[in-house]
């Protein structure tokens, strides 16, 4: 027996139309896209009349596990993905022990096919340890099912080590995912440094410190021949980097959170700087680069959306906002969010917002997902375009409660999502 879906709405991601649809999934494929499918002998739900959309990626999540098991678990973070829309995230290697070898890699696949909500493709790391002192055995990590390698949470401030990382991975055709932090620049700082920070006293970090390192690296991602992809990308310079080094014709790809979409450093003013909710890594910067971020995102210089879903307790996040650590969660609110403050106000299209969360990031990395058509793989999210709630953290399945959007009323939630032919999440 098959499931059926009636009655929705599929988004055509090159023409914007949402077209009246059914959808036979057999297994985990799709096995017919109809107008009228017969649902006799299949389970049927009907969708009455709510989007069909492509199954969302996120290529930059932090599960926390093995490790750090009290802010967050495979088993917790993925089903804060699937609440969310995701079928498939891509997990971060900053764990304890650190995601440096291809038994690691195995230990992430073989939890997630055991307690996941959705597809985990992990990130190896480039340096052992990520303490940036030797190479990790990078073709041992893809042979294991690395989808690229990072040592996302720090920058690998050795030219000469990243120079070889990128050569390697370019012989291996794997992506050089990078955190860009010079952290001579950055030091202690804690939030962004401008006036806001020098205003409350507190130690900032320039935006220069990311820019800086993503010069060096579009420079080696050139001479090597790698393919280079940037994290979080927050500050404007980085913005004009990554259009430069793609007019140039370079591997160079980027992602942008809806945080630094959305925000600037004025909401920690507003808080007295007391609410470490508020502290994320790269930091919320000026409306002059969140102007930039959105720009890029608008004409292509990034690719996609990524949440960088990094949760801790309530404890670490009550600390003094000097020494609490960085991070948002944001996997369960990514999509409203941008629906609501960008297509919404009529700032981007509805199939342009959704192609940075599906397609592109699929072609990006290679995956063999974000569209639906017969044959393919059954990952898909039905959202509700008009269902609006707050955002409370009652409702989350991640074990995170770190959000700046607390109590901000959002569209566009999502109600149903299937990945490999499995509903892993069914909402109201």
């Amino acid at each position: 027996m098959g499931l059926v879906l009636k009655n929705g709405r599929l988004l055509n991601l090159e023409t914007g139309e949402l077209q009246a649809t059914d959808i036979l999934i057999a297994g985990d494929r799709i096995e017919a896209v109809a107008e009228q499918i017969e649902a006799s002998g299949h389970e049927a739900i009907d969708l009455q009349g709510k989007a069909i959309l492509p199954g969302f990626l996120d290529m930059h999540v932090h599960l926390r596990q093995p490790g750090f098991e009290a802010k967050e678990t495979i088993e917790t973070g993925t089903a804060a993905a699937a609440r969310g829309g995701f079928t498939t995230v891509a997990c971060m290697p900053n764990t304890r022990p650190v995601i440096d070898s291809p038994e690691l890699i195995g230990y992430i696949y073989e939890t997630t096919a055991k307690e996941g909500s959705c597809t985990v493709l992990p990130y190896g790391a480039i340096t052992k340890g990520e303490l940036g002192e030797e190479l990790t055995d990078i073709a041992a990590l893809k042979a294991a099912g690395a989808i690229g390698i990072t040592d996302d949470g720090v920058g690998v401030q050795s030219s000469s080590m990243m120079r070889e990382a990128m050569r390697i991975a370019a012989s291996l055709d794997l992506p050089v995912v990078i955190h860009s932090e010079d952290e001579d620049l950055a030091k202690d700082g804690c939030m962004n440094e401008g006036v806001v920070s020098k205003r409350l006293g507190l130690p900032g970090i320039p935006g220069l410190a990311e820019s800086v390192m993503i010069a060096r690296d579009i420079l080696l991602a050139e001479e090597t021949g790698a393919h280079l992809h940037v994290c979080h990308i927050s500050d404007a310079w980085s913005v004009d980097l990554v259009r430069y080094a793609k007019s140039r014709g370079l591997k160079v790809t980027a992602e942008v959170t809806p945080h630094h979409l959305l925000l600037t450093e004025e909401i920690i003013d507003r808080t007295d700087a007391q609410d470490a909710n508020m502290k994320v890594n790269p930091p919320i910067r000026t409306e002059k680069d969140r102007q930039a971020c959105l720009r890029g995102l608008l004409d292509g210089t990034i690719d996609m959306v990524a949440t960088d879903h990094a949760p801790h307790t309530e404890e670490e996040k009550k600390r003094p906002f000097q020494t609490a650590p960085f991070g948002f969660v944001g996997l369960e609110i990514a999509f409203p969010l941008l629906y609501t403050e960008l297509v919404e106000t009529g700032q981007i299209a509805l199939h342009e917002l959704v192609k940075k969360f599906t397609i592109n990031p699929a072609n990006v990395f290679k995956i063999d997902r974000g569209v639906i058509a017969v044959g393919n793989v059954a990952d898909l999210t039905i959202v509700d375009l008009e269902a609006e709630r707050t955002v409370t953290v009652e409702e989350f399945k991640t074990k995170g409660r770190n959000t700046p959007f607390l109590g901000k009323k959002i569209k566009g939630w999502s109600v149903l999502t299937i990945n490999q032919g499995r509903i892993t999440y069914r909402g109201n």
